[in-house]
């Protein structure tokens, strides 16, 4: 944690000419306004008022005044490659939302993560740590999605290698730490996998990270898109979250005697994600074309099962570890990365906690590729659209449990009408193949 006059003292010593204090609405999206260095002394201190009735999930008119508090552990100085065309440097901080009377707001995505961390650690003394996998698009421009090149996954007549690379280079000199990066599936398709740690920071991290890709990209000319299916035919783009429970340096989910080295809590975290996956898909998959992802023939999960390996299953475990205990972990395979980060990395350890809690048994994994399973067994599958999403949602107090009334109102209510605006739409399937006949 920075103590405010080494803030100061670092923004004297390199010139820092203005300071970008981020924070994030309901639905995800990375939200910032701009001070300058005479006013970092008091914006630390007493925060910074703002209007919030403009922001998804906040205020209304009548009651839209909210403080911006920044955190200082968040403080980095920005580099330059992140503003070429402007000839100063720049910092930024990401600010924890507080009412007027400095009580937190529980509308505030990051309070909540924040909340559930702190549950789990005064009751549990654990800590939950995430490793999600990014993965997204290069395109030419951002009016339509028009491919960069036709590589695959880790070809290596990789055209585009030197934007992903420079992007890596300025996670890295922001502190995030960055494990590979590589082309993927679809053409053009990235993905840079950032560090697993502790679920705030990571959290955070992925935010910052989703706007250095954007960024970096659009200063050479190129389109980042984090959509989970941006193309026809196409892979469509995930965020498998890497996941374990930590007591100190003990892996909670670490048993060397147990199946997969999984100890028996591990199970039962994940019979709690399994029971609970319709009802935080809506979190997880938070948009209509969420869905056009989650279909059979691809690798993104569809029916509701885990495996050991397999690719094809909604959780896994990943072999990779190779028994090693700090390598032991589960990975959930079928959220994207349009989703929030703090609310979703809120509503999987809930989910997985009350599987703990209430020692949940994880039923046999299923080792075949589920796309052609033939078994006798009925599998569940996860909902097929955004509206029987919130449906499932909409009945969860589990879920509600996780991001606070304030927010699962909130969120419902942008969703359905989300869907509403989608259902009324015309779509140029329809004009392809409608229009010429009827």
């Amino acid at each position: 944690m920075y103590r405010e006059e080494e803030i100061l003292e670092i923004i004297n010593k390199e010139k820092v000419h203005f300071i970008k204090m981020y924070f994030t609405d309901i639905e995800g999206m990375f939200k910032s306004f701009t001070i300058t260095p005479n006013h970092v002394k008091s914006a630390l201190r007493d925060g910074i008022g703002f209007d919030g009735s403009s922001i998804k999930g906040f205020g209304k008119i009548e009651k839209s005044d909210f403080i911006a508090m920044p955190d200082r552990s968040t403080f980095k100085v920005l580099p330059k490659e992140l503003n070429p065309s402007l000839d100063c440097l720049g910092a930024m901080m990401i600010c924890d939302i507080l009412n007027t009377d400095r009580t937190p707001f529980v509308g505030d995505p990051r309070y909540i993560l924040k909340t559930k961390l702190k549950k789990l650690k005064d009751e549990k003394n654990w800590i939950f740590n995430v490793g999600p996998e990014l993965e997204f698009y290069y395109f030419k421009n951002r009016k339509t999605p028009e491919i960069v090149n036709n590589c695959s996954y880790f070809d290596t007549s990789d055209s585009v290698m030197f934007l992903r690379q420079k992007t890596v280079d300025i996670l890295l000199e922001l502190g995030i730490p960055v494990e590979l990066s590589h082309p993927e599936v679809g053409p053009g398709q990235q993905e840079i996998d950032v560090k697993y740690g502790p679920a705030l920071q990571v959290a955070d991290n992925c935010q910052i990270y989703k706007e250095v890709v954007k960024q970096t990209a659009e200063s050479e000319g190129y389109y980042a898109s984090f959509m989970p299916k941006p193309m026809f035919g196409k892979a469509g783009s995930g965020m498998h979250i890497h996941q374990s429970l930590f007591e100190g340096k003990k892996n909670i989910f670490f048993d060397k005697d147990g199946e997969y080295y999984l100890s028996e809590t591990a199970k039962s975290y994940i019979a709690g994600v399994l029971k609970y996956a319709k009802e935080i898909t809506g979190i997880c998959n938070q948009h209509i074309n969420s869905y056009k992802r989650l279909i059979p023939g691809y690798e993104a999960p569809v029916y509701i099962s885990w495996s050991n390996s397999n690719r094809s299953a909604l959780i896994r475990v990943p072999a990779y570890g190779g028994g090693s205990e700090n390598g032991t972990r589960i990975e959930f395979r079928s959220p994207d990365p349009s989703c929030n980060p703090y609310l979703a990395f809120s509503v999987m350890l809930e989910a997985g906690m009350d599987g703990i809690e209430n020692r949940l048994k994880v039923e046999e994994p299923l080792t075949e590729n589920i796309y052609e399973y033939s078994g006798d067994k009925e599998l569940q599958t996860l909902p097929c659209d955004l509206f029987e999403s919130i449906q499932y949602m909409k009945q969860s107090d589990l879920v509600k449990e996780a991001i606070g009334e304030h927010v699962f109102s909130r969120f419902i209510n942008l969703k359905e009408r989300d869907w509403k605006e989608y259902s009324i739409q015309v779509t140029q399937f329809e004009i392809d193949t409608l229009f010429p006949l009827l």
